[in-house]
């Protein structure tokens, strides 16, 4: 039989369209696969302990390279300040760890000497401290000088955690939700204010702030506090003339740049010389003496110039990745303490960096506050890590990432009792 064809020429077979690469596709199997991750037993665990190391590594970098200059000049070696870092980081990571191993119950157990330890050397130290760039917040403790209000953040933390835990029942009380702890904090803020470190006085009235968030306290009690705190700020600023200055000064650093704008001034210098990639580790310019505290309050400028946008959206991603991991973990838990003093944790961790980057960047105030885990300084970086160590524990902790841990233990354990396999 003959076939026909139709007028006009063979008729074209419609494509198939599944065959069509979808460029959509890509892009959901990544977020798909990106949830799977993230939904396993452990994720929580790994991301908290990757983060850190990863900040860890990265500020021992970044002190090592902002801190060469200024130990050359004053102790005649260029690695005399990151040698000093590195044995707080030898020191620190063995507390973390021990730290994660604690029961909750022996972590309770310290939060009221913890307190009180904190109130005894903020005491010491408001009255018999040492005074450094205009604040009074150093201890010496023979020939070690510490920062108290460091140490006391955590305390802090500690303690408001267990007492609302205590009280979880009688939370929708508001004399429960401020007694103890609203004048207890503010006790220990008025401290530090003393010693006129308003830097550290403000990331304490954060934590309050944030505690009082976590456990529902009522709209107009963070009304009163902002009111009283606001109030006292704004005396305290206009009792001294260089703190007033640096306020009013600080978002056109360069109408006062020999001054309170230097710092700031270059500081913005190093972040807009590092452009995308940055000029490469050790290569900055203004740590050669331009940039006071280089490698404390100011090091996110090097990094930014040596490291350039990537390297300090990188930092700024792992601390929200902290973040991240600790707030999954402080929803998945039952247990108020834990959630309190996660959260806790999170508020000081980021909030100190929020209020860092914002000083390099001048759009806040330069009020004296170092950069979690990369900033120099043994004060600091101790708290931080034991705070972590803490914050991964409850990581591990959590059912199904204890059940993944025990199978893994049983799995290693059958596989080294088996032993090696001999085929005769």
């Amino acid at each position: 039989m003959a076939t026909t064809t139709p007028v006009g020429g063979p008729v074209e077979t419609p494509t198939d369209t599944s065959a069509r690469p979808r460029p959509l596709a890509g892009i959901r199997h990544g977020i798909e696969s990106l949830r799977a991750a993230l939904d396993r037993p452990l994720s929580s665990y790994y991301l908290l302990l990757g983060a850190s190391a990863l900040l860890l590594t990265i500020g021992l970098l970044m002190v090592l390279s902002a801190s060469s200059v200024y130990s050359l000049k004053t102790y005649d070696d260029s690695y005399a300040v990151v040698k000093r870092q590195l044995l707080w980081v030898v020191l620190g990571v063995p507390c973390a760890f021990i730290a994660s191993r604690l029961s909750q119950g022996w972590v309770r157990g310290l939060a009221w000497p913890a307190y009180l330890v904190s109130l005894t050397l903020l005491l010491l130290t408001a009255f018999f401290g040492d005074e450094r760039n205009g604040n009074q917040n150093w201890l010496a403790v023979g020939p070690i000088a510490i920062q108290p209000s460091e140490i006391a953040k955590l305390g802090l933390i500690l303690w408001a955690a267990n007492v609302y835990a205590r009280k979880e029942r009688r939370l929708g009380s508001v004399h429960h939700v401020m007694i103890p702890v609203v004048p207890g904090m503010l006790l220990a803020t008025g401290l530090v204010v003393v010693g006129h470190d308003l830097g550290t006085a403000l990331v304490l009235f954060a934590i309050l702030l944030g505690m009082l968030w976590v456990v529902g306290a009522p709209a107009r009690l963070f009304v009163v506090c902002l009111s009283i705190v606001g109030a006292v700020a704004v005396f305290l600023a206009a009792m001294d003339t260089e703190r007033l200055s640096r306020i009013t000064n600080f978002v056109d650093p360069f109408k006062d740049y020999q001054n309170t704008g230097w710092q700031p001034a270059h500081g913005l210098y190093a972040l807009s010389t590092g452009g995308w990639l940055g000029q490469g580790i050790g290569a900055s310019n203004q740590k050669w003496g331009s940039l006071p505290e280089a490698h404390t309050d100011f090091i996110f400028a090097v990094l930014g110039e040596e490291l350039g946008l990537v390297g300090t959206l990188l930092v700024i991603g792992l601390f929200f990745t902290i973040a991240f991991a600790a707030l999954r973990v402080a929803s998945h838990t039952e247990e108020p303490f834990v959630r309190y003093m996660t959260f806790g944790i999170v508020v000081w961790l980021v909030g100190q960096m929020v209020i860092n980057v914002g000083m390099v960047l001048a759009v806040l105030p330069v009020i004296g506050i170092p950069l979690p885990l990369v900033s120099y300084g043994g004060s600091g970086l101790l708290p931080s890590l034991v705070a972590l160590g803490l914050v991964i524990g409850f990581a591990r902790r959590e059912p199904e990432a204890a059940r993944a841990l025990a199978a893994r233990r049983r799995n290693r354990s059958a596989g080294l009792s088996a032993g090696p396999r001999t085929d005769r």
